[in-house]
């Protein structure tokens, strides 16, 4: 790891100017915070209470009632800088793998979901028009949709597909050297579509870029179904110029409250939190998330996570012994495998063979997958995610069948223009 003073790092002239100089949005209760006895006529807010039929015990009149959301709060505003949540995250990942020194909430940006981080960090770092962004396909595609709407260009250095989808830093750290217009390259880790765990010294070779000065992000979704201490969230206290992202939605199950996570620096989080909007995390998301993140959830969610593992490695030992199941290809640090469907039992892999499943298995089987063939190293894929034991069965099972059906006929017949379908199920994002 270079000396501090020789990186070439400068967030006073990596961030856009009208950020640095931006105040963000305060409130009275910046300064005044509430412990529940005071006459709150600051906000406009509604002092009689929500609008819900609830009983005075908060619970719903017919049924549902939950004590860890206080109903009766929600005519309030909820904390805009969700300190006691940003603590449990930083619980979570304060390993002492990657560092000897800890994160804080002042490292951290929660939003919803981790898109919300992707577009902030755009607004934050890229000068629509002006500026790009370097991704490595395959991988999610929300970076490209908030790029758009951002009005920045990509640039894109694909995944090594000889090497199970590696990130090419040398091919990365020659294209910063001369595309100068590039702020921010977005890693996925474990990738998505991929399922692979990025190395880390790959990682560290962009970070240590001689003359850029950019951020490198790390799309860490899919990280708890990876071995253990692989999260390199602590790392961005060695690295100002890396934010690391996080979320509730895969192993803690938890996408319907829509829960996202940014480590950075103190200078980096700063800006981000400056430019969100002031209450951008619901009172019953944060205290479900809350809720999740202490010992008693996380032994659950350790419980369904080892259940996940154990339904993946049995679909690692049994596809292959389906006739029409080709290779694996990436890795298997996710909840997802992405599998290559071949042209014949003994073939290569096949876009058309692979479109005419995918439509077969949602249409006539009610099971529903993703074609990801059009992406770059994926001909012929389906990315498969992991399911319960028994929707494994299902799967398993029809898939089998299937596949037979598509090898009898001797022409896979396909409604309209392949290619313009198999464009259209692969565009879908997630």
């Amino acid at each position: 790891m270079p000396d501090k003073k020789e990186r070439p790092f400068d967030l006073a002239r990596c961030a856009r100017p009208n950020i640095l100089q931006l105040q963000p949005y305060r409130c009275a209760r910046d300064d005044y915070k509430d412990d529940g006895t005071n006459v709150l006529l600051d906000a406009n807010e509604n002092a009689y209470g929500p609008g819900l039929d609830l009983t005075q015990n908060e619970s719903f009149n017919g049924g549902f009632a939950s004590s860890d959301i206080d109903f009766l709060g929600l005519n309030r505003y909820p904390d805009p800088h969700q300190i006691h949540l940003k603590q449990l995250l930083c619980n979570l990942r304060n390993t002492k793998i990657h560092t000897s020194q800890e994160l804080k909430p002042e490292n951290l940006f929660v939003g919803v979901g981790s898109d919300e981080a992707i577009d902030a960090l755009l607004r934050c770092f890229c000068a629509p028009g002006r500026d790009r962004i370097l991704t490595c396909p395959p991988t999610y595609g929300m970076y490209a949709v908030s790029a758009q709407v951002n009005d920045l260009d990509i640039a894109k250095v694909p995944l090594d597909p000889c090497t199970d989808f590696g990130l090419r830093a040398d091919w990365i750290n020659t294209r910063l050297s001369t595309d100068t217009s590039i702020k921010m390259v977005y890693i996925c880790s474990p990738g998505n579509p991929t399922a692979n765990l990025i190395a880390k010294k790959d990682i560290q070779e962009v970070l240590e870029h001689p003359t850029w000065n950019g951020i490198v992000v790390l799309d860490e979704a899919y990280i708890d179904f990876a071995p253990p201490g692989s999260s390199l969230a602590e790392w961005v206290l060695e690295w100002p110029n890396l934010v690391v992202m996080q979320t509730l939605s895969k192993a803690f199950g938890l996408a319907g409250i829509r829960l996202g996570a940014a480590f950075a620096s103190s200078a980096v989080a700063s800006l981000l939190n400056n430019l969100k909007a002031p209450y951008n995390i619901s009172s019953p998301t944060s205290a479900l998330a809350c809720k999740a993140l202490q010992p008693e959830s996380l032994k659950v969610m350790e419980e369904n996570r080892a259940k996940i593992i154990k339904q993946r490695e049995r679909m690692v030992g049994e596809l292959p012994k389906i006739p029409g199941v080709g290779r694996f290809m990436g890795g298997r640090a996710a909840n997802f495998l992405l599998v290559e469907i071949l042209d014949g039992p003994k073939g290569e892999g096949s876009n058309k063979t692979a479109l005419a499943v995918y439509e077969a298995m949602a249409e006539t089987k009610g099971v529903v997958v993703r074609f990801r063939g059009k992406e770059a190293g994926c001909e012929g894929c389906l990315r498969i995610t992991v399911g319960t034991e028994k929707e494994v069965d299902k799967f398993l099972a029809e898939i089998r069948v299937v596949l037979e059906e598509v090898y009898q006929k001797s022409k896979i017949e396909t409604n309209g223009s392949e290619e313009a379908k198999e464009r259209e199920a692969n565009a879908i994002v997630a």
